[in-house]
């Protein structure tokens, strides 16, 4: 009697449970479908999958999958891009005429030199003249649509001029040259040693002022973007950096003749997540004589 008893019960326990693990089922499930209902979309990492399924059940349903970035809700009129870094090679396109550098007194040239100062004295190690910008921020203003639009900042924009020759840049004073009289102007000589590193830096704060095109407003690594417009920069440091076995390290930091003001033609251009930039100034970044017209390009990090 007792033994039946107790089966009975096991029996009955075993039959309520297996009832409520049903009813959790058939609750779980149906909360996975007002769930699945809701949803229609899925993002795993760049990819986005969108389907416009209300209902798992309905069949005939369309699922779109897009690479890259979710589009942006409402565009702000005016969208702001903090920290903007360049990295790029520094050039210039050397006009100068050395007959008239070297008459008026900026190219000195040793008594008795046989081979006076000219372009091969100027001509620099391509790879290693570098252009390195720091972008405070940049600001784009909405103009027609967001497609077209006004685009702007400030930041530190730092030229390296590396010298394949051994010439030294001089600030007005007594001349190297023993017999010769004080040269009241900046000069260059061509130095009596060889160095190992020889570059003239010059750094500019910088505003930047473009027009900006752009084919997919709201996405960012998507698309053609192209930007064109002028930058005015202001030189705040310039120096000559030199390393030889003779005298080490030496930081010449004076005024060489560099214009104070450096005006340029700017563009940009940005396919997908690429970023590419460039600038050319029509004019010197010397103030007498010698004529060289710089030129930067190089890859740009920015979020748009």
């Amino acid at each position: 009697m007792n033994k039946l008893f107790t089966q009975m019960v096991l029996a009955f326990i075993c039959t309520v449970a297996t009832a409520q693990q049903t009813d959790s089922i058939a609750v779980k499930t149906d909360s996975l479908n007002k769930q699945y209902e809701r949803r229609d979309t899925i993002r795993i990492g760049n990819i986005v999958i969108v389907t416009n399924a209300g209902n798992h059940r309905q069949t005939g349903n369309n699922t779109n999958i897009t690479l890259g970035r979710k589009r942006q809700g409402k565009l702000s009129n005016i969208s702001t891009n903090w920290g903007i870094v360049d990295f790029g090679f520094a050039n210039y396109n050397d006009k100068t005429n050395y007959a008239a550098a070297t008459a008026g007194g900026v190219l000195v040239n040793a008594p008795g030199s046989t081979f006076p100062l000219g372009a091969s004295d100027f001509n620099l190690r391509a790879a290693k003249s570098v252009d390195i910008n720091f972008w405070l921020f940049m600001q784009r203003v909405n103009l027609i649509k967001h497609h077209v639009n006004l685009k702007y900042g400030v930041g530190l924009e730092l030229n390296n001029y590396r010298f394949r020759s051994n010439i030294s840049f001089k600030e007005p004073g007594l001349s190297p040259y023993a017999g010769m009289a004080a040269i009241p102007n900046a000069y260059i000589i061509r130095d009596s040693i060889s160095f190992s590193k020889n570059k003239l830096a010059a750094d500019y704060i910088t505003v930047p002022l473009m027009l900006n095109f752009c084919s997919n407003p709201g996405y960012h690594n998507r698309g053609i973007s192209l930007s064109a417009g002028i930058s005015a920069g202001y030189l705040y440091g310039q120096r000559n950096k030199q390393i030889s076995p003779q005298r080490g390290k030496q930081k010449n930091k004076g005024d060489y003749d560099l214009e104070q003001f450096k005006l340029s033609y700017i563009a940009e251009i940005g396919l997908g997540p690429v970023r590419l930039y460039g600038s050319y100034s029509p004019a010197s970044i010397f103030k007498n004589k010698l004529d060289m017209r710089p030129y930067t390009l190089g890859i740009r990090l920015s979020n748009w």
